[in-house]
This record gives C-alpha cells, structure tokens and sequence, in this order.
C-alpha cells in the first residue's frame, strides 16, 4: 500500500515533532542553579562574573529550544518560555552587574550611588584613627591603608547598591527576550 502523503512530508513532521519537545530540559535547572549560587556569593562584582554570565547564555543558547509555539495561556509553549525568558534575564543581570557597579551612566538610579563616595571617606579616617601610631613612622604605609580601605568601601557600598537593583535589569531582559522569542515563534508558525 502507498503512503498517501507528499514525499517530503514526513520529514517535516519529524522536524516539526522535534521542534515540540526541548532538546535538553534540564539545562535550564543547571543554569539558573549556577547563576543563583554565583548572585549569592558575597562581594564585589568582579569582571569574572561577566563570563560567567555571557558562558551561561551561550550554554542556554547552544542547547536549548524552545518548543513549536503554541496559543494558549496553559500551553507548554508558554511554561518554557517564561523559564527560558526568566533565566536569560539572570543571566544577562549577572554579566552586566560589574559595568553597572562601575558606570554611573549605564546605572542611573537616582540617589543610589551618592552615598557610596562618603561612606569611602568614612572609612578612611576610620583607618587613620585606627593606625595613628604609623603617622610618624611611615606615612606612606597610612596613606596606602586608608586608600585601600577607602576603595574597599566603596566598591562594597557600590556593589550592594548594584545588587538591589540587578533584578529591575534582569526582569527587563526577560520581557524583552520573551516578546521577542514569542514574535519570532509566532511569525514562523503562521509562515508554515
């Protein structure tokens, strides 16, 4: 008996059930886990967490697919899509956070970083009442130490100022990346 369908058909319906199902599901959980552990570290936000995060979204990139779209607010379409957005957004939050501590153009929260200036002078004197006995033997070591503990400060103050605010960042990278993967998925379906 002959197969009644086109010749190619089959191999789109293949292609097409591949589509419906992700790849590998369980690397959205490694990653969020991953990124999750590294925002929860203490300090700083150093430019290693920018690879970090730019190695994440290309792991999410490379081995993850979104399945075919479907309508419906209870389809798995949607489901993934929110997870894939909301991971992406963390992700895109973790490599941007060290330019956002260092850049007050790229963070231009009002009266958020203001204080993060004084706090380090604080901390200077705070450092020089502590050493005052180097004052006449080595001015040199007091003046490194307050640098060292005026900088400190103030990157730790910068820092959780950054962090209060990466989930604004990280929300508005989901939206963004979940409109756009949905405008795409939609227009690709409605095309076949």
């Amino acid at each position: 008996m002959e197969d009644p369908s086109p010749p190619g058909a089959s191999r789109s319906t293949a292609e097409s059930a591949k589509r419906d199902v992700p790849a590998q599901p369980g690397v959205i959980g490694i990653v969020l886990a991953a990124v999750l552990t590294f925002a929860l570290t203490q300090g700083s936000w150093q430019w290693f967490s920018a690879y970090i995060g730019v190695t994440l979204l290309a792991l999410v990139f490379s081995s993850y697919r979104l399945p075919r779209w479907t309508p419906g607010l209870r389809s798995a379409y949607l489901r993934n899509l929110v997870a894939f957005s909301m991971v992406i957004g963390l992700c895109v939050a973790i490599t941007l956070a060290p330019a956002l501590q260092r850049w007050g153009w790229l963070f231009p929260m009002p009266d958020t970083r203001d204080g993060c200036p004084e706090l380090g002078r604080y901390a200077s004197l705070q450092t020089e009442a502590a050493l005052a006995e180097l004052a006449g033997r080595d001015g040199a070591a007091l003046a490194r130490a307050r640098e060292a503990h005026r900088h400190e400060a103030v990157a730790d103050c910068l820092s959780a100022t950054t962090t209060r605010w990466l989930p604004v960042y990280g929300a508005g990278a989901a939206v963004l990346v979940g409109l756009g993967a949905w405008a795409l998925d939609r227009a690709r379906v409605r095309k076949e």
